[in-house]
């Protein structure tokens, strides 16, 4: 009685895994189609003026594979880059200072902004005071983009001729991440594919929708639509910081949109587990609002989801349970078939979607070692910085 009762319990946690595979399949806004690129787009008549603000701290190893391609954009219009160094001590400001020298193109501001005050994260306070300098020259968009983001040369023209053609208030590329190390390939992609899942692309342009999101590497802003959601200050404290901007232009009646890239790309290496762990966990509590009930309820779907079709099909096929291998059979195929995309997107081998589940138990350990470290009061980091209780201002509102 006792073994069929639990054979009878994988069977039904396993139709329960493919229930909410079949619902991510068909109803979470076809979040694992990985078409939705830039959207249609024409020449604008008259090309508005572009500041480009970039917040840089420590950022010497990366700048010279992406500052170059900044200063070279192919813009018919007017446009400048700003590049904030946010206390560097490895000589990020003189490196970009010499790159200008020595490649030309957009004209080049370095400036710094002094130690972020209190209730301020650091790079959002770099992003303020870039916008600050940027305002005097009156641009009608600004470009918000990291140091480790390296742009085609046609790519500022593009997401203006989008922004412009569909009356876009932010459109945003998600850049694509680096792939060549033994953990890049395992973790990257599944990365992009979590998010897409959390925020579908297709209905983040739907206007008066719930869901917002951008990618902090390339975020094309409307300056009026900027100062209109008060940002940077309205979300001061976000280290989620992308999407906490994107919410904030939404709530206040802007149009977004939010695509995969396919000529923006980082160039930072993670190299090591414990470098894309750092990516993951300095945010991923942030991102459950810091909330005990939300961490249990993504464990328990994470382990739902993507554990549990394996552990039912293995089960089933020691035990002889053919419903528990049919049923987790069917949920795992899904499971693949929905990652398969985004592998090509990456040009990975499509073998790899059969990691998915590793890779979601290692999103799993690094989602409850953020709030673990999170409890022990270390906080979220970025480049050295550490906040003990980031998002708590921008949750509050």
């Amino acid at each position: 009685m006792g073994q069929t009762a639990r054979v009878s319990a994988i069977v039904w946690t396993a139709a329960l895994s493919l229930a909410a595979w079949l619902w991510l399949l068909l109803c979470q806004g076809f979040f694992w189609r990985t078409d939705v690129r830039l959207p249609a787009r024409r020449d604008p008549g008259d090309w508005p003026s572009v500041c480009i603000v970039v917040p840089a701290r420590d950022e010497a190893a990366v700048l010279e594979r992406s500052l170059p391609s900044l200063l070279a954009q192919d813009y018919p219009g007017r446009a400048e880059v700003f590049l904030i160094n946010d206390g560097s001590s490895d000589g990020t400001g003189e490196l970009a200072r010499d790159l200008a020298e020595r490649h030309g193109g957009l004209p080049l501001t370095v400036d710094s902004p002094g130690e972020p005050p209190a209730g301020w994260t650091g790079k959002l306070w770099a992003v303020r005071h870039g916008i600050a300098l940027a305002r005097v020259r009156e641009p009608e968009y600004l470009l918000l983009t990291d140091a480790d983001i390296a742009h085609a040369p046609d790519s500022l023209r593009e997401l203006v001729a989008s922004a412009r053609t569909g009356g876009f208030d932010l459109v945003s590329q998600m850049a694509r991440l680096r792939v060549e190390s033994v953990w890049e390939r395992l973790v990257v992609p599944a990365f992009v594919y979590f998010f897409a899942q959390l925020y579908p692309f297709r209905r983040i342009a739907v206007p008066g929708g719930r869901t917002a999101a951008a990618a902090g590497g390339c975020v094309l802003l409307r300056t009026e639509t900027a100062g209109r959601a008060r940002i940077p200050d309205a979300i001061r404290q976000a280290v989620i910081d992308d999407v906490a901007l994107a919410r904030a232009v939404k709530n206040g009646g802007g149009r977004i949109w939010l695509g995969l890239a396919d000529r923006v790309e980082s160039v930072r290496p993670y190299p090591r587990l414990h470098d894309l762990w750092r990516m993951v966990s300095r945010s991923a509590y942030a991102q459950l609002r810091h909330n005990p009930l939300l961490l249990a309820g993504t464990v328990l779907g994470l382990a739902l989801v993507y554990l549990v079709p394996s552990a039912a099909l293995i089960t089933g096929i020691v035990t002889g349970n053919l419903a528990a291998v049919v049923i987790g059979g069917l949920a795992k195929l899904v499971m693949t078939a929905t990652y398969l995309p985004m592998l090509r997107y990456y040009r990975q081998p499509p073998l790899l979607a059969l990691s998915l589940p590793v890779t979601a138990l290692l999103y799993l350990f690094m989602t409850v070692d953020s709030a673990v470290q999170h409890y022990r009061g270390r906080g979220a980091a970025w480049k050295g910085r550490t906040y003990a209780r980031p998002d708590a201002a921008f949750e509050e509102r």
